[in-house]
C-alpha cells in the first residue's frame, strides 16, 4: 500500500510539472513508454540445495517521462528530463522446497532526473543518449517463494540511469519513442538469500509516444 501511494505521488508530481510548463510552447514534452524490465540471474552464496540461483521474471513495466529542451541546434539538442519507471510485479524464483529464501515477487519504482542529448533534433528521426541519477524503491511481497513469511523489508536506494533511444515524428507534435535504459540500483533486502552483491542492473526496454508542447 505504501509503495502504491508513493508511486501515485511521484507520477502526480511529474504530471504537474508538465502542466505548469504549458506556457513554454514547443520546448516541453510528456509521454509514456510500455516495456519489460530484465534483471540478470544471481547466484546464492553458501547454498546447498539444487539450482542455488535467484531467477527474475521480465516484469511488464512503464515509464512516465517529462522533458524540456534547454538548447537546440541543427546537429544536436540538450534536454533535461525526469523519468519515473514503475515495475508493479517482478516475479522471482529461488530456493527449493523446505529452503524458501526469496519472496515470490516485488515492486520497483525508479525516479531519475537526467540530461538527454539528441542528434539531428529538427529532423524526422533523432537518436539520443541519456544519463542521470535519482532514487529507487523496492516493495516486497509478504510471502516467500515455496511458502512462509518473508522477513525482508521494503528499501530505498540510490540509482544511476543511462539510456539510448530513437525518436520518430509521427503526426504534428506527436512522436514515437523506442528506448533502452539501465537503472543501476542497490539490491532488494533478501536476508535469507545472500548473493554477495550490493548493486544490480535493471534493464528497461520499451516503446511508446510523447507529445511536444
Amino acid at each position: 500500500m505504501l509503495g502504491r501511494r508513493f508511486c501515485v505521488a511521484v507520477l502526480s508530481v511529474v504530471m504537474m510539472l508538465g502542466v505548469s510548463a504549458v506556457a513554454q510552447s514547443g520546448k516541453n514534452e510528456i509521454g509514456g513508454i510500455l516495456g519489460r524490465t530484465f534483471i540478470s540471474d544471481q547466484g546464492l552464496k553458501g547454498a546447498t540445495f539444487f539450482d542455488p540461483v535467484i531467477h527474475s521474471g521480465n516484469g511488464l513495466s512503464f515509464n512516465v517521462e517529462y522533458g524540456r529542451r534547454l538548447f537546440v541546434a541543427p546537429i544536436y539538442s540538450v534536454s533535461g528530463e525526469v523519468i519515473a519507471m514503475y515495475n508493479p510485479d517482478e516475479d522471482l524464483n529461488g530456493g527449493a522446497s523446505r529452503f524458501a529464501v526469496v519472496p515470490s515477487d516485488y515492486k520497483q519504482l525508479f525516479v531519475t532526473p537526467a540530461v538527454r542529448v539528441n542528434l539531428f533534433p529538427t529532423t524526422a528521426v533523432s537518436p539520443w543518449a541519456s544519463f542521470g541519477g535519482g532514487f529507487g524503491h523496492f516493495s516486497q511481497g509478504k510471502v516467500l517463494d515455496y511458502g512462509g513469511t518473508n522477513p525482508g523489508k521494503s528499501t530505498t536506494t540510490g540509482v544511476i540511469q543511462g539510456g539510448i533511444g530513437l525518436d520518430v515524428k509521427a503526426w504534428r507534435k506527436l512522436s514515437i519513442r523506442f528506448e533502452a535504459r539501465d537503472f543501476w540500483s542497490g539490491v532488494p533486502d533478501f536476508p535469507l538469500a545472500s548473493t554477495g552483491k550490493s548493486r544490480q542492473h535493471n534493464f528497461f526496454v520499451g516503446g511508446g509516444a510523447f507529445w511536444r508542447f
